[in-house]
């Protein structure tokens, strides 16, 4: 097979790959975006994929994770597709049985993802059907799409020409059969010009075909979401309102994170491909397991509760030293010590599993949610209903505790049990069951590699220690003493804090270092330790050149 007849051969099954996901994403629009096969496939590789590799795509991409994978799994889609259309023109059935293998592959994983039914199927069973129409179209179709000369040896296709010549008598066609057949040991060579036009022509169409199907399908998807319903969503006002914001707790300073994060700034870790839609009307929270009376809340429900106001910090866990996978917000929620003491957890019953609409799991000490934090089933972030990607309509927001083993978004349960019987979602995957917010803080101005000028800098960041609060923050240059930085007011020990601190800087390359002390007496630990299994530890190292002043 000459290189030519694999270029196109290989354009032939990329085609036929791209109608099957093009048609997938339509016709999951209907049976939600979960189900289509791209987004079933990779959800089921979130689940499956070494800790080291996914703490890798975390490191290397950040909030962008989860598209990084999405186009990891075209691509490779795309190998395996042109592989696919390079092996069926030798032999039309090993193409077709590699796109029902693909088929399978989608189905599979659409109906092991949690709440899934057999309606998910569909996507990838229709999909799959037309994409092997097509690639059976490109290699023995009546159509006539295919540029190569003659049929591959064992598949007994009709050869290409007009129909008159393929309609002759048997017996006086034999001998062009057998020198067809012959001539298929030596490389395949395009037919002429107008084939190549024909064959060109047809894989753009149906490429551009597959494209609008996909992109149209996606953006279906998304207006059939749950954007109106939020915006219908008046919060009232809080019995308990959050304090105000001291004034001079945000230095206001270039570089420098804002005291209290926007909602479309504030960073997004979970394993979600697409963002759950859960429609506020239909949504309920079940609080059950070992409990004496269980219950079954509404979004009304919970709307018509006395709702408390607070700012409080979240982290990931998955957040390197200097990283910026944190952020503050006011949020608007029912206190969860309220609820618990309503259903009156049984004895020895010390994790609150917190469940996802999509299966994702969280264990809570139960002890923590109820020692008087406040800990929150969330309805508002900011002021605002909660964002769609943020975990609308309801979430939990714990302070002091990394948001793997707390901040369960789209939560529809609560489950009361204990942490010898379950694992939570982490755990098995090597982190910690239970995972107290160390002590951090985080240089933000001068920013790595800045180049400064001799003379009076203002270094600042941020620190933190969630529900122990901060009591110091220092800095040093070049392994020099620690200097104590300047503590900007904080609304609680609940949220991050701003600092500052002067620095006469001179020329040269400098390295400047930060610490923090909270509230116990606790200064952070210079170790360096990963994230994994319980959170990242070290100080925050700063290297910067300085200018002699002009």
């Amino acid at each position: 097979m000459s290189t030519t007849t694999r270029r196109f051969a290989a354009l032939a099954g990329i085609t036929s790959a791209a109608v099957a996901i093009g048609v997938a994403e339509v016709v999951a629009v209907l049976t939600g975006p979960r189900s289509a096969p791209l987004v079933a496939v990779g959800a089921v590789v979130v689940d499956t994929v070494p800790e080291p590799l996914k703490q890798f795509a975390i490191d290397v991409f950040g909030r962008h994770d989860k598209l990084a994978l999405l186009i990891g799994t075209a691509v490779l889609l795309a190998g395996f597709a042109a592989l696919l259309g390079v092996l069926a023109v030798r032999r039309l059935a090993i193409g077709l049985a590699g796109v029902a293998a693909f088929g399978a592959l989608g189905v599979a994983a659409a109906l092991t993802r949690p709440g899934a039914d057999l309606v998910d199927a569909l996507p990838s069973l229709v999909g799959g059907g037309f994409g092997a129409l097509v690639l059976w179209a490109f290699i023995a179709g009546p159509l006539e799409l295919n540029p190569w000369p003659w049929s591959p040896p064992g598949d007994q296709l009709p050869p290409p020409g007009p129909a008159a010549a393929r309609s002759a008598d048997p017996v006086a066609a034999a001998p062009a059969t057998r020198e067809r057949t012959v001539a298929a040991d030596a490389p395949l060579e395009r037919t002429d010009p107008e084939s190549r036009r024909r064959f060109l022509t047809g894989t753009g169409a149906l490429l551009g075909a597959a494209a609008v199907a996909g992109f149209g399908g996606r953006w279906l998807a998304g207006r059939r979401g749950v954007s109106a319903a939020r915006e219908a969503v008046v919060l009232p006002a809080p019995a308990s309102p959050a304090p105000a914001v001291p004034a001079g707790a945000d230095l206001s300073l270039t570089q420098l994170a804002p005291y209290v994060s926007s909602n479309f700034g504030f960073y997004r870790i979970d394993t979600a491909l697409v963002v759950p839609q859960v429609d506020p009307e239909t949504w309920q929270l079940r609080i059950h397991g070992r409990v004496r009376n269980p219950i079954t809340l509404s979004f009304a429900d919970l709307l018509a509760r006395p709702l408390v106001e607070r700012y409080v910090t979240l982290a990931c866990v998955s957040n390197e030293v200097g990283g910026d996978l944190i952020g503050n917000a006011r949020w608007l929620g029912v206190p969860i010590r309220e609820l618990l003491d309503e259903v009156e957890p049984e004895e020895g019953a010390d994790q609150v599993v917190g469940r996802s609409v999509d299966g994702w799991t969280c264990g809570t000490p139960t002890a923590l949610l109820r020692d008087g934090r406040d800990a929150l089933l969330a309805v508002g972030m900011n002021g605002e209903p909660l964002p769609v990607e943020h975990g609308f309509p309801v979430r939990m927001v714990v302070p002091g505790l990394y948001g793997y083993v707390s901040a369960c978004k789209w939560v529809t349960e609560l489950e009361l049990t204990s942490f010898s019987d379950f694992d939570a979602y982490w755990v098995p995957r090597g982190w910690s069951p239970e995972g107290p917010i160390k002590t951090q803080s985080r240089i933000d101005t001068p920013r790595p590699r800045n180049r400064l000028t001799a003379g009076p800098v203002t270094v600042a960041g941020v620190a933190w220690a969630q529900h122990r609060g901060i009591r110091r923050v220092e800095v040093r240059v070049d392994d020099g003493p620690w200097q104590e930085a300047e503590l900007a007011p904080a609304v609680s020990v609940d949220t991050w804090v701003q600092w500052s601190w002067r620095w006469a800087a001179t020329p040269g390359e400098h390295r400047l270092q930060v610490r923090a002390t909270d509230a116990t007496g606790r200064t952070q630990t210079d170790r360096r330790q990963d994230v994994v299994p319980d959170g990242a530890t070290g100080w925050h190292t700063v290297r910067v050149t300085v200018r002699p002043a002009a």
